[in-house]
């Protein structure tokens, strides 16, 4: 395996500079159902495919369309099934569930979650590039920026807000989906032919990504404040603010014992209430009521007397 060399992170500005690279190998689009068994025989020959898909943009809150097409790659032949003209193929659904071919996206869940909305299957050798890049020592995540910082080169992102529900793709479209789906069979395969970092570093990084994000929402903050007319309070070190953090989750713990005590104390009472209902009434006599006041003190005669009426007293 090849020494780690990836840079942790890298800028919007040094990604424009980068020159374009764009998927050159073979595309077609799948828009008959007849088309479909081919596309998937070919498929089904490679070990690993890089896989992405695209659905209407919306720009509504609350809005979201279903996934339009799904796109897969290999080195040379990418096929773009268009789910808007064919559905979701039974032999699709197959492929995604087949546990000896490798399936490679980015942010893969939400791409996987889509196609099982158009069919159900239960998905099996998929991997999540996303997930593998912290490995590694990439703190950045979308597509692009990893690209680049595996590369040294740019994808195109131009038409990721187009209507992928049209009639017919453009060759831009076209170009742009494949491109997508070849770069994260790409990735993957840099990623695994170079060594990962150790646990303890990367554990190290994401604190030090957490410090860097709590900064910058620190920053936007006191800009917006100073907008405002509004000097910003000085802010607490990393050390102050990992010890408030350590209180707050200890008072949080302490009031989640409490809520809990307190719901079993209302269980506990509420059992006992239902208990007492369940237990039926039974008619009793009135008791006479205890007499109350001082105790008569009879004479000692008169209790032997009492005791033994019919004995002579000699």
């Amino acid at each position: 395996m090849e020494e780690n060399h990836y840079p942790h992170r890298i800028s919007k500005e040094l990604v424009q500079l980068m020159p374009v690279e764009a998927f050159e190998g073979e595309v077609i689009v799948v828009d008959r159902p007849e088309q479909v068994a081919e596309a998937v025989n070919y498929l089904r020959t490679q070990r690993v495919l890089g896989v992405d898909t695209e659905a209407r943009p919306s720009f509504q809150r609350g809005i979201h369309y279903p996934t339009a097409l799904v796109q897969i790659a290999s080195h040379e032949r990418c096929y773009l099934f268009r789910l808007t003209h064919i559905g979701m193929p039974q032999e699709l659904a197959d492929l995604f569930a087949d546990p000896g071919i490798c399936k490679v996206g980015l942010a893969f869940r939400d791409d996987i979650n889509g196609l099982r909305r158009r069919r159900n299957f239960t998905p099996a050798n998929c991997v999540d590039v996303q997930a593998m890049v912290m490995k590694y020592g990439i703190m950045d995540l979308g597509l692009q920026k990893v690209f680049a910082i595996c590369f040294g080169k740019k994808i195109s992102k131009t038409q990721q807000l187009t209507n992928w529900e049209n009639t017919q793709l453009t060759p831009e479209q076209a170009r742009y989906a494949s491109t997508d789906a070849w770069a994260t069979l790409r990735i993957y395969e840099d990623l695994i032919a170079h060594e990962p970092l150790a646990p303890k570093e990367v554990e190290s990084l994401k604190r030090e990504e957490k410090e860097r994000m709590i900064e910058h929402q620190l920053e936007i903050q006191d800009q917006k404040l100073r907008e405002k007319g509004i000097e910003p309070p000085p802010h607490m070190t990393p050390e102050e603010r990992a010890a408030h953090q350590a209180d707050r989750k200890r008072e949080a713990r302490k009031r989640k014992r409490q809520r809990v005590a307190a719901r079993k104390r209302q269980n506990i009472a509420a059992q006992n209430a239902a208990a007492k209902a369940a237990v039926p009434k039974t008619a009793t006599s009135k008791a006479a009521p205890k007499k109350t006041g001082p105790k008569k003190t009879v004479p000692r005669k008169q209790r032997k007397k009492q005791d033994n009426p019919n004995k002579q007293i000699q």
